[in-house]
């Protein structure tokens, strides 16, 4: 997911990595496609992002290494904090390959605002999954003054030059309702800087491997 705080509630989003998208930079990193969210939802077998959230954002990058690779880093949640400096912790709550059912439950840390630091813990649900092609979770994000429910979806499309990756996001909750613009700028960042580092790992990963 990602964060949310200004003036308040809201500095308390506007400062902080908050998740799902999570951290980033505040430019698009190089590689990565934004812009307004098409009027049809990204979906995973048919379901989509959540239709009456205002808070959502779309974002695409190529990758230039194998669908495998890519894939296998998306889904090895444990071993997101290896890669994603946001992530803090990540844990599968059930064993063996990610599937439809699985629930995982990560964190990341918020700094002190108006609230004391403290630290975001996301748990997540997978509701649809296509090996190699999408998956789709969905589940709350609390911390200390705020809520968030997320729903998230990716698709993994092998193109020229990689694999295209493109990653749609819906928050909704009373602190990011009540500053869209701001819930909505901070998501992006996220969910670009998400793609930038997926980018990253996977394309060192495959320096060093034969394809």
């Amino acid at each position: 997911m990602s964060d949310i705080h200004r003036t308040g509630i809201r500095t308390a989003l506007a400062t902080v990595p908050l998740v799902v998208g999570l951290l980033a930079a505040t430019a698009v990193p190089a590689g990565a496609t934004a812009g307004v969210h098409p009027q049809t939802s990204l979906t995973c077998r048919g379901a989509g992002v959540d239709p009456d959230a205002r808070v959502r954002h779309r974002a695409e990058i190529v990758i230039d290494a194998p669908l495998r690779t890519v894939w296998d880093l998306q889904t090895d949640i444990e071993r997101w904090p290896s890669w994603q400096a946001p992530v803090t912790t990540a844990e599968r709550l059930d064993p063996g390959p990610l599937r439809r059912g699985s629930a995982f439950r990560w964190t990341t840390p918020v700094p002190p605002n108006p609230t004391p630091a403290t630290s975001l813990e996301i748990t997540s649900t997978v509701e649809q999954l296509r090996h190699h092609t999408c998956v789709r979770w969905t589940g709350p994000a609390t911390g200390e003054g705020l809520h968030i429910d997320g729903v998230h979806v990716w698709t993994f499309t092998k193109t020229r030059g990689g694999v295209r990756v493109t990653t749609e996001e819906t928050h909704t909750g009373p602190q990011v309702d009540a500053d869209v613009p701001t819930a909505t700028a901070i998501l992006r960042q996220g969910l670009e800087g998400w793609l930038s580092d997926l980018k990253a790992a996977a394309e060192a990963r495959t320096q060093h491997r034969p394809r």
